[in-house]
């Protein structure tokens, strides 16, 4: 598969209490899932479906993904203002009073102004593309990377050709050719509205459930509630639930399923282990070994899908072989 440069990559501040700040009360954020923002962001409305998305913490990289959908709503917010300049550049102090200071004019006192503002809420979905690359990099070299190195922002414009240059040279040239095609395949034709939301995903769950019992298809028999409702397609560019379109997986298996390093040879119906967890003899050992499961004609094509869009042959290699 040819692929253009992904055309857009965003550094963006994770982690909870690293983005509260004295102008409002945090945010809410599963770094490997989800990402949210409003509309008193800079950059808010920059952000799009098939656009990388790099998390931080401000000490380290935590991870990678392409943003697969952006849910997008209204809500009022409470924000927090020196009394004296009414900059929202404070923040609360942990050992000396008055509470406050107002980094702009060097103010202190105990309460803010409260306003309450009218926004639009951002929520952006990446989990099934999530790539874990947790302290490869650290703060300096990703503020390095930024298309303004000096940049204070949440959101920030990332120079990504730079940025898979750092990761590769510290965990391999393969690290995130997966970000690459799942950006190019969902690139162009959506638009930030309330949709590709998973909306029937517990149902969807129940009716493998029912069809299959407490069986992960990688790794056989397991507890009901270790197991969750693998896609064998992306749910985020078809937007449903295709009967037979999917396989009980542990979620650990899920994970590594979605981001190819778990991937099932549609010809020979047995697993094929990614070259990252040969150093991994619970995942090593799943190599070569047959579905827990048995695969109906359109459950197999979609098997095959998967294995070409991550590029078996450089990608994957077969253990027993080695």
């Amino acid at each position: 598969m040819a692929l253009g440069l992904l055309d857009k990559a965003w550094l963006v501040l994770a982690a909870g209490d690293a983005r509260q700040h004295g102008g409002n009360d945090g945010y809410d954020d599963v770094v490997d899932r989800y990402y949210s923002w409003d509309s008193t962001v800079a950059n808010n409305s920059a952000l799009a479906v098939g656009d990388a998305i790099v998390l931080w913490d401000k000490k380290a990289l935590l991870g990678v993904s392409v943003i697969e959908a952006i849910e997008s709503g209204q809500a009022t917010k409470t924000t927090y203002s020196c009394s004296q300049c009414e900059h929202a550049h404070l923040k609360a102090r942990k050992t000396k009073l008055p509470l406050y200071k107002c980094f702009n004019c060097g103010h202190e006192f105990d309460e803010p102004t409260r306003v309450l503002k009218e926004i639009t809420t951002y929520r952006s979905r990446h989990e099934a593309g999530w790539i874990d690359l947790d302290g490869v990099l650290d703060g300096a070299e990703l503020r390095g990377l930024c298309v303004s190195p000096k940049s204070q922002l949440s959101l920030r414009p990332l120079r990504w050709n730079d940025f898979r240059q750092a990761v590769e040279s510290r965990v391999g040239t393969l690290a995130l050719r997966p970000t690459d095609i799942r950006s190019h395949s969902l690139a162009g034709g959506h638009t930030k509205v309330l949709t590709r939301i998973r909306i029937g995903q517990a149902a969807f769950r129940r009716k493998l459930l029912a069809k299959y019992g407490p069986v992960c298809a990688f790794s056989g028999a397991a507890p009901k509630e270790a197991l969750e409702a693998a896609h064998l397609y992306s749910y985020a560019t078809e937007g449903a639930h295709h009967d037979h379109g999917g396989l009980l997986l542990r979620r650990d298996l899920h994970r590594l399923f979605d981001v190819g390093q778990l991937l099932v040879d549609a010809d020979t119906k047995r697993l094929r282990v990614g070259t990252a967890l040969t150093a991994f003899p619970a995942y090593q050992a799943l190599d070569d070994q047959p579905l827990a499961v048995e695969l109906r004609s359109n459950q197999l094509k979609w098997i095959k899908d998967h294995w070409e869009l991550h590029n078996p042959p450089q990608e994957v290699v077969a253990l027993t072989e080695a």
